[in-house]
């Protein structure tokens, strides 16, 4: 008799992109001499794409994944008021802060989608917005971006606002600009070659 699926036994496997994400991190810090490659995620813009077009749950969890977010609210698929993901960060070592990330992957983004993030960003006493687009923002975009401001942390360079970051930039390793960032996930020990056998 074949056993039973875990499906069956009440059980199922996460293998959301949030859930790879978080294993490529535990392997980074438990193994950071040993090189793997994750296949199924988006390597370019195409996939991305394509992800976006055929589930954008699992396209936003992709994406707030890139620059080290928790998804808003956990991994459920509901209204979030425009948030996708959060990041804590300590400026001064001891006040935990927020950033708030917005993830769209249309075609069609536009300004109002930006003033929605830097209204929710003030109502929530969040210290930054991040953007992210898979499609080039618009110059009204840069402009009210840059009209946001700055946010200027104790002991450290002032940095923006509000960020916009594309996916396209991601891919090329840029990431937000956030003063000591704490990392959402729980680090994973280093492993220790093993010693060689006396003989």
């Amino acid at each position: 008799m074949p056993p039973k699926s875990s499906a069956a036994s009440g059980s199922a496997i996460d293998v959301t992109h949030l859930a790879i994400s978080l294993i490529e991190k535990r392997l980074k810090d438990a193994f950071p001499a040993v090189s793997y490659i994750v296949h199924g995620t988006p390597k370019d813009l195409g996939s991305a794409q394509a992800l976006a077009t055929a589930d954008k749950y699992q396209f936003q969890w992709w994406a707030v994944s890139l620059v080290d977010a928790i998804p808003f609210g956990g991994k459920k698929k509901r209204a979030d008021g425009g948030i996708d993901g959060i990041i804590y960060f300590k400026p001064d070592g001891k006040t935990t802060e927020r950033v708030l990330v917005s993830v769209k992957g249309g075609a069609n983004v536009g300004v109002s989608m930006l003033k929605d993030l830097i209204t929710t960003v003030s109502h929530e006493k969040a210290k930054i917005g991040v953007f992210i687009t898979l499609a080039p923002p618009t110059k009204p975009m840069l402009v009210e971006a840059a009209k946001a401001g700055f946010y200027e942390p104790p002991h450290h360079p002032k940095v923006p606002k509000t960020q916009i970051l594309t996916v396209a930039q991601l891919f090329d390793g840029h990431k937000p600009q956030i003063p000591m960032v704490t990392s959402v996930f729980k680090k994973a020990g280093k492993e220790q070659d093993p010693q060689p056998a006396l003989l």
